[in-house]
């Protein structure tokens, strides 16, 4: 690939979340979806036929095996990400990895020794990282406006959600868990990013589930399985220390009997000098001036291009300019180790001490 010639991209699984992403490198002028494969196969082949992407492949192995393909995505559910990532750097492709990295800490360290091998880019789709809001909370932070940041309360509360019921959404061994390892592993990555990631050495948690085996909370995402079964959360709350003493709590839901924060992600950030809020689409910064406190409610430009497309672009140019991206690899192994520690700690009723270790 010459710096002028377009990036190629193949895209392993065109189901929902892998049908965004084909349609947000498809606004971008240097790179061009030219490969496409799922396992229902009349799915890839509706999307390149939406799309014009030339080549449908019956397996991703096929598809890792085309040399014209400098980068993939992969979409797929959540126990085939390590496996899938693996081959695709061991192919010497690039890679955009949906969230979360693996369905457990193991299989992430597997994914980041695989990378530190093969020289590739490969970054995790967080893509609230790219959020304007949050972006312009980042900037202040990094500004000095916040301090020093030592609490922090995230989350994400939904309260009649639980997506494609009896699917692999809700069966442990393919996703890896429920509302934690779905929408949870968003607000810890943002939160964490927000901090500057400070690295987490200790975590305390709980897991519930209370409506998902009842076949309650049902939400409108996926197509339930009405013949398959429930063996994860739908609620989770956890408190995270972090060795430079800050302190991240984390509560999340795909049902609930609650009406809170508007029942969506929300993160409150707790500084020396200054604070911030993003929830519901609204972001405020918080400080006192005279002896009384003053709030700054933050705007988004009406043309504001969004957080996928920087996202998508972010991608691209770390390929082309053999950079880290910002959604490391050591940021979805980080990740996963919390996740899986919270879930440790809630079978246990223990605090759970995390492995840094890639041995």
């Amino acid at each position: 690939m010459s710096a002028n010639d377009k990036i190629q991209i193949g895209v392993i699984g065109a189901g929902n979340i892998g049908n965004v992403h084909i349609q947000e490198f498809s606004q971008i002028p240097d790179a061009a979806v030219t490969a496409v494969t799922d396992v229902y196969q009349p799915m890839a082949i509706a999307r390149a036929k939406e799309y014009n992407i030339p080549n449908v492949y019956a397996t991703y192995q096929e598809l890792l095996q085309d040399p014209s393909l400098d980068a993939v995505i992969v979409a797929v559910p959540n126990d085939a990400h390590a496996p899938i990532a693996i081959e695709a750097l061991q192919a010497g492709k690039h890679v955009l990895l949906e969230k979360p990295m693996a369905v457990n800490a193991a299989s992430a360290k597997e994914i980041v020794k695989a990378h530190l091998k093969s020289g590739k880019v490969l970054m995790m789709s967080h893509q609230m990282r790219w959020e304007s809001l949050n972006m312009q909370v980042k900037e202040q932070i990094e500004k000095g406006a916040l301090g020093s940041i030592y609490n922090v309360k995230t989350g994400w509360l939904r309260r009649k959600g639980i997506p494609g019921w009896g699917t692999w959404f809700t069966q442990m061994h393919k996703s890896g868990g429920g509302p934690l390892i779905d929408i949870g592993v968003h607000m810890l990555d943002l939160s964490l990013h927000l901090m500057g990631s400070p690295k987490p050495v200790s975590v305390f948690g709980t897991t519930y589930a209370e409506f998902g085996p009842k076949k309650r909370g049902i939400g409108t995402w996926g197509k339930p399985d009405w013949n398959g079964f429930y063996d994860v959360e739908d609620l989770a709350t956890a408190l995270i220390k972090l060795d430079n003493g800050s302190t991240l709590s984390l509560d999340v839901s795909w049902a609930a009997n609650t009406d809170f924060i508007d029942n969506g992600p929300y993160i409150y950030l707790m500084g020396s000098e200054g604070g911030a809020s993003l929830r519901a689409g609204r972001g405020t910064l918080h400080t006192e001036l005279f002896e009384r406190t003053a709030d700054v409610e933050l705007t988004v430009d009406s043309n504001d291009e969004g957080p996928r497309q920087r996202m998508s672009r972010h991608f691209l140019d770390c390929i082309r300019e053999h950079r880290e991206p910002l959604t490391s690899a050591m940021s979805g192994l980080t990740n996963s180790l919390v996740l899986e520690a919270i879930y440790e700690s809630s079978r246990t009723g223990q605090l759970v001490t995390l492995d840094w270790s890639l041995d």
